[in-house]
């Protein structure tokens, strides 16, 4: 009798030990897949990628150019880098891209250019470019870029993705410090301000820079049609950046690379839909950052003038732009309204909650 008691005991013991390190072993890969996202489940690791041993697979990867030299690294590559600016640039905005590039540098960015006008080399001459990755298809926009090249496996390494067009002033900003921002308001998705005084293309009040905050989630504004209060729960009074200079961490990029549209490269309509990848409440999780504020120059670039073309020519390519970018509007408005009738397990949760808040 002792030694079956004995035995169960033991049995026990076993069995709570086996318990115990279960636990364990799912904490740990909770953690890991916490601090990296793309390593492989155990779904995809019993299907795709049986066919090899788990401690060779590479889940991710980086922009960090690598030297074809043995045992040799390009000079002044930094050691690791979490952040990634990508921006579409054309030659006639050099000396701005380089203003940004240099202060993005400085923090240990990870630099990709998408050249639309077809001249790589005559950037070569500026002593950071070969520190950056450089992409060429000609008369392509920063979305047609995103949706070919920043696939959230290929860019989940980095931390926040700064997708920026290249007539920004970065005077008065400061890379590190805004993210330290970011990450302490609990930000998923932001943009820095626009200095209303210098700024000469300013197109939605929400991202005029208040001088008296560090941050603003909403407006405030009752004039015409608008009505931006507290109650408000999207766009325009609160809940979304404008494209020009937003800012995405890791998870909220890879939902909107699945709201990017592969034909509709002008992205028009995207903006006022960020929210819905916020990874929660957009009234919170999105916002502007008036302490870290850039210069929006808007100067007509992709389609604009070069040396060699008449100036009519170029009003004339962009107004096509202009008219195909409102079309696509339109197209990206009936795909998202086609969708919401189709998929009946989705709800609008924005619009749950205003209406929870008005009942309540």
């Amino acid at each position: 009798m002792k030694q079956t008691t004995s035995f169960g005991f033991f049995a026990l013991l076993m069995a709570l030990a086996l318990l115990i390190t279960m636990k364990i072993q799912n904490k740990h890969l909770e953690m890991d897949l916490t601090r990296n996202p793309s390593l492989p489940t155990e779904r995809e690791w019993r299907g795709e990628l049986q066919g090899l041993p788990r401690g060779i697979i590479e889940p991710t990867t980086d922009m960090e150019l690598k030297s074809m030299l043995k045992n040799s690294r390009l000079k002044g590559a930094s050691d690791k880098s979490n952040s990634l600016l990508a921006m579409a640039v054309g030659i006639s905005q050099k000396k701005n891209v380089d203003n940004i590039v240099r202060k993005f540098l400085i923090e240990d960015f990870s630099i990709m250019l998408f050249h639309y006008d077809g001249s790589v080399d005559g950037w070569h001459d500026l002593n950071w470019s070969n520190k950056a990755v450089h992409i060429l298809a000609y008369n392509q926009t920063k979305w047609w870029f995103a949706k070919r090249f920043l696939h959230p496996d290929v860019v989940s390494i980095y931390d926040y993705i700064f997708l920026w067009d290249e007539d920004l002033g970065v005077e008065n900003f400061h890379p590190r410090r805004y993210l330290k921002i970011m990450f302490s308001e609990g930000l998923e998705i932001s943009q820095p301000a626009l200095d209303p005084d210098q700024s000469s293309d300013i197109h939605h009040r929400i991202t005029i820079r208040n001088k008296m905050m560090k941050v603003h989630r909403r407006i405030y504004d009752f004039r015409g049609s608008l009505n931006c209060s507290d109650e408000s729960k999207g766009p325009p009074c609160t809940g979304w950046v404008e494209g020009m200079a937003p800012v995405f961490s890791r998870a909220a990029w890879r939902c909107v690379w699945h709201l990017i549209q592969n034909d509709l490269i002008h992205g028009w309509g995207l903006d006022m839909k960020l929210g819905y990848c916020a990874q929660g409440d957009q009234t919170k999780k999105v916002g502007v950052i008036d302490s870290e504020f850039i210069v929006h120059q808007g100067i007509p670039s992709l389609g604009g003038p070069s040396v060699t073309k008449a100036l009519h020519r170029s009003v004339d390519l962009r107004s096509q732009i202009r008219r195909q970018s409102t079309a696509e509007l339109e197209k990206f408005k009936e795909r998202w309204n086609k969708a919401v009738k189709e998929d009946k397990e989705w709800t609008d949760r924005f619009v749950k909650l205003a209406r929870k808040k008005n009942v309540t």
